[in-house]
């Protein structure tokens, strides 16, 4: 019964440990100044975008890296277009790339994109598990909804013509979003096809 027991406070504190470092790079990572040529980068692909909204991207970036910092080594799929380009663009400064992951993150970050998955139901759980973070992290009622996470409602609002847009209520006539609204339960990166078509997500994060 000890031997039990003493494997059950080990398992706790290496919990705990774990939980302590992902609250202390979560502090790193508010400080974190990123690159300003993401930025320009950003306003290249999408020239109709202000250099504040470009920003904008950027900081959801940072959201998407908070995400991922949270969920350790589980898929977080990316909801955002312009935000995925943001990431494509820090990955191709290697060194510094790789430098912020594990400073930042505790493991190199692979972009995994949403065709090379290795099947539906991980993107699905991918985009799921967006969700309800975003969801907790901004305080929204995840199962119902009064508006969408950062995450989930940047392409909208900027306008992004390749973006992915999302929708509390997709049952509304004339819709053409993917159901936001309906993540929690059912669609996923796959989307709902009664809404917007067949790819809800540009890749994700997961793994080392």
């Amino acid at each position: 019964m000890e031997w039990f027991i003493g494997i059950v406070a080990v398992l706790v504190l290496m919990a705990v440990v774990q939980m302590l470092r992902r609250r202390h790079r979560a502090l790193r990572l508010d400080r974190f100044q990123f690159p300003e040529v993401l930025s320009r980068k950003v306003r290249q692909k999408y020239p109709h975008l202000t250099e504040d909204q470009s920003h904008q991207v950027i900081e959801g970036l940072r959201e998407y890296f908070h995400l991922c910092n949270q969920s350790g080594r589980r898929m977080v799929s990316m909801p955002s277009q312009a935000v995925d380009v943001a990431w494509h663009e820090f990955i191709l400064f290697t060194r510094a790339y790789e430098t912020f992951c594990r400073r930042y993150l505790g493991r190199f970050l692979h972009h995994t994109p949403a065709e090379a998955m290795t099947s539906p139901i991980l993107a699905q759980e991918g985009i799921k598990r967006t969700w309800r973070l975003s969801c907790a992290r901004e305080k929204i009622d995840r199962r119902s909804p009064s508006r969408l996470p950062l995450l989930f409602a940047i392409d909208s609002e900027l306008a992004i013509a390749d973006g992915f847009k999302y929708e509390l209520n997709c049952s509304q006539p004339g819709s053409s979003g993917y159901c936001a609204g309906h993540i929690g339960c059912s669609s996923g990166c796959g989307g709902d096809s009664s809404c917007g078509g067949d790819s809800g997500c540009g890749g994700g994060c997961g793994g080392d």
